[in-house]
Order: structure tokens, then C-alpha cells, then sequence
């Protein structure tokens, strides 16, 4: 095993089969074994087909590295529900490993070594309110909160309300934007937010 090649590829945040085989000098078949090998032996770990960490990168990667992450394993997607909410210290309802973010695409998860990475499908009108930060693309608090009730709205999605800090949101951002909503996910936010 060569040691030094290994940690060109954890000099990146993911790697792919062809980053391999240019590390390795291989040709994409090859590297292919080689990733393989490699995730057998516990030395890479794989998010997704085609989708590689090393484990010596993953065990360090912090919060805001998932986010990034998330952002790859499912594209355009950006974080929210309560994953975007805890960030914001408006929830305390997070469970530790468990990253959510809203795609436009299918619904589904992907998980790896205790790590979830959940992604809900939005329909494309509510596809907005969200910002990049830090490499990253994350919903506005507000929106956090929209695409949590919206969800939770049509038995979707479980939000304990009681748990969330509405002092935080700005009440007139999240008066614009929640009009395009259904009215029962108007009326939640109205009343969360005392507006």
C-alpha cells in the first residue's frame, strides 16, 4: 500500500475512481479494484457509487464537511429542515450524525460508518431561500423553518415544534416568503412565529 499516494487523496474533501487512477497511475478498471480493496480494508470509506473518502479524512471532517458533502452526494440540493435549524441554534431536536437537506430530485438517504445524509424532494416553487456559506449551500433560517412545517404539514416529516426557538427568525423574511405555501403551512408559521 503506498502511504503517501493515500494522502494525496485525502487532500481533497471526496475523491472519485478517475482521481485514483491518476494517483495511482492505473486505468480506471484497475482503480476501480483498487477502491474496492481499499473500502474492504477500512482504509476508504464509500458515500456513493463512484463517491470516495479516506477514513484518516473522514474521522476529522467537521460539521461544515458533511454540509459540503451533502451538497455533492445530490445535485442541486442545499441543507434545511431541522439539520439548517440546529445550525442556526433554533432547534435543539437534531440527532447527532444525521444531515437533511432539500433536493430537487428524488427523496432518499445515504449512509456510511453512523453517518446519514437524507435528502427530501421539494417541488421546484419552493426551491429558494438558501444561501452558500463557507463552500457550502444552506436554507436561510426562515426557509429552514418553511420546509420543515411545509412537510410536517402533509405527514411527512415529524417536527416537534415545542423544541424550536422562533426568536430567531425574522418574522418579516419569513412573511415574504411563505406566501407561496398552502395555507395550513401559513397559518403554522403564523403561529411559531407569533405574526
Amino acid at each position: 500500500m503506498d502511504y503517501e499516494k493515500i494522502q494525496q487523496l485525502s487532500g481533497k474533501l471526496f475523491f472519485t475512481v478517475e482521481d485514483a487512477a491518476r494517483v495511482f497511475s492505473l486505468n480506471r478498471e484497475s482503480a476501480r479494484v483498487l477502491c474496492s480493496r481499499y473500502r474492504k480494508r477500512g482504509i476508504i470509506v464509500r458515500l456513493k457509487n463512484n463517491f470516495y473518502v479516506t477514513e484518516a479524512a473522514w474521522s476529522r471532517y467537521g460539521r461544515e464537511d458533511l454540509f459540503r458533502i451533502a451538497n455533492f452526494l445530490q445535485v442541486p440540493s442545499y441543507v434545511s429542515f431541522l439539520t439548517a435549524l440546529a445550525c442556526y441554534g433554533i432547534s435543539t431536536q437534531v440527532p447527532r450524525g444525521y444531515y437533511e437537506s432539500a433536493s430537487l430530485k428524488r427523496s432518499g438517504e445515504f449512509a456510511e460508518g453512523g453517518t446519514v445524509f437524507a435528502f427530501r424532494k421539494v417541488k421546484r416553487e419552493y426551491y429558494f431561500g438558501f444561501v452558500k456559506r463557507d463552500g457550502f449551500f444552506i436554507a436561510t433560517p426562515e426557509k429552514a423553518l418553511l420546509d420543515s412545517l411545509y412537510l410536517n404539514s402533509r405527514g411527512r416529516y415529524p417536527l416537534d415544534t415545542s423544541a424550536l426557538d422562533a426568536s430567531k427568525i425574522d418574522r418579516q423574511k419569513i412573511k415574504e416568503m411563505m406566501n407561496v405555501y398552502p395555507l395550513n403551512t401559513r397559518r403554522e408559521a403564523e403561529r411559531i412565529c407569533a405574526i
